[in-house]
């Protein structure tokens, strides 16, 4: 069966520096150049164009590979993809300047690696190499930490349109040596380009990380420099079994909130979708932080209004994105603690978005023993949250968060489905179930009878 006129692999398979692949030739650019060529020529839903790992002809990459032809073409650079499409797709003649037709060649080529592969393989586990991946994960923190020092000093907007290392340097008042080391560690991750000592931003980086950009995320990102601050104190705190952190200040409540809107902006279609706006007269979010999960429902239903209860410290901050939204006449804040302010009355719907993992057990059990009575009969509590599979284990991201809030908060953890049918089961609710949406935070949803 084929559903496409014509399926193209191109192997992206990327391996140690200094070893010949077809990533390293550039193979990644050309998934790019395909999709621009096959839409210029009305291709699109003809092709599929997939990546795929090592096809074993290293030396000649960047490799293609096109079906039902088994058209296999080598040393592809992105300005041969206009003449791929052009001829082999639009007029069904196979390219024969880049196409090889050596196929005993090629297939002793192909075992030829495999065998090496396979010896490269035993000679590092019985030397007590440690393996690619896990080496990966113990030096993960390096890119990590070259790209927020660069979002601190706002590097990126000191490159604007294209700068020395000196002009960068003297831009942010940092030293011009150590400048240029890490302009060109960026230029190594893909965040950066460089020609003639000339650094330019990429793509990315002018669109998320540069000042004036309206997707600039640099605020938001700040929030994760003040959490590799409080991870590089995890062993202390397995030693004590809490956060040794001190509290927020007012920038880093900033930071917290613009990273919180962030990816609120990404969740928000997916929750008013699974919950429904329909229906819902008024709705209370618990530690609402920039409204954007208000504002959403808001919108979805011009009969809805919203109050949304949070810390003194972000009440403003909501307020102004609210006031942003034109939504100020039915979306109201107020400042108070959830766990002890009075939170109203015959709300039809309670919203509680990324606050449970903050909290303690008893503190959660609290907390929606307070939802219950602020709903009205039939109301219903929403939980949006890392939500962990019953050994906690999984999701991956979900067992990390859970070290987040360790090192974070005085008691906060990641949760698990069953516990929070436990809690909401006891606080007084009757149906409860768990909708699962993609991405990293899921769902808890339980009905007040």
């Amino acid at each position: 069966m084929e559903p496409f006129r014509y399926h193209v692999f191109v192997c992206t398979q990327a391996k140690a520096e200094g070893v010949q692949c077809c990533s390293a030739a550039g193979s990644t650019q050309l998934l790019d150049r395909f999709g621009q060529e096959l839409s210029a020529q009305g291709l699109a839903d003809d092709v599929q164009v997939t990546t795929c790992g090592c096809l074993g002809t290293c030396d000649h990459g960047p490799v293609v590979v096109v079906y039902p032809e088994g058209a296999w073409y080598s040393g592809v650079k992105p300005e041969d993809v206009s003449d791929i499409v052009a001829s082999h797709f639009a007029s069904g003649k196979v390219l024969t300047r880049l196409v090889r037709a050596d196929a005993e060649a090629m297939k002793a080529e192909i075992l030829d690696h495999r065998k090496q592969y396979l010896a490269m393989l035993r000679a590092r586990d019985e030397a007590g190499v440690l393996p690619d991946d896990v080496d990966g994960i113990i030096r993960g923190y390096w890119p990590s930490r070259a790209v927020l020092t660069a979002l601190e000093l706002d590097l990126f907007s000191a490159v604007a349109e294209g700068a020395s290392a000196a002009q960068v340097a003297a831009k942010s008042a940092t030293d011009e040596r150590a400048t240029e080391m890490l302009l060109n560690a960026l230029v190594s991750l893909g965040l950066l380009c460089k020609q003639d000592q000339v650094f330019c931003n990429t793509p990315v980086s002018k669109r998320f990380f540069t000042s004036g950009s309206p997707d600039n995320a640099q605020r938001g990102l700040l929030h994760m420099a003040n959490l590799w601050r409080r991870w590089s104190t995890l062993t202390e705190c397995l030693r004590v079994g809490t956060t040794v952190t001190t509290k927020k200040n007012g920038e880093s409540v900033k930071a917290f909130i613009a990273a919180m809107d962030r990816n609120a902006r990404e969740r928000v279609p997916l929750v008013v979708k699974a919950i429904g706006a329909e229906n819902i007269s008024r709705v209370l979010d618990l530690g609402g932080g920039s409204g954007a999960y208000s504002i959403a429902f808001a919108k979805a239903n011009p009969n809805l209004t919203v109050e949304i209860v949070d810390l003194p410290e972000v009440t403003p901050i909501a307020e102004q994105h609210i006031e942003k939204a034109g939504l100020s006449h039915r979306v109201k804040v107020r400042a108070g603690d959830m766990l002890t302010s009075d939170l109203g009355r015959n709300f039809d719907l309670v919203l509680i978005s990324a606050i449970c993992h903050m909290f303690s057990p008893e503190e959660n059990r609290k907390l929606f023993k307070r939802a219950h009575a602020a709903l009205a009969p039939h109301g219903r509590l929403v939980v949006q949250d890392f939500i962990l599979e019953p050994d906690k284990t999984s999701p991956h991201f979900a067992a990390l968060f859970s070290l987040n809030m360790l090192v974070g908060t005085k008691a906060g953890a990641s949760y698990s489905e069953p516990e929070y049918g436990e809690w909401l089961r006891t606080a007084g609710f009757g149906e409860v179930c768990r909708i699962r949406l993609p991405g990293p935070t899921g769902l808890m949803l339980a009905t007040r009878d």
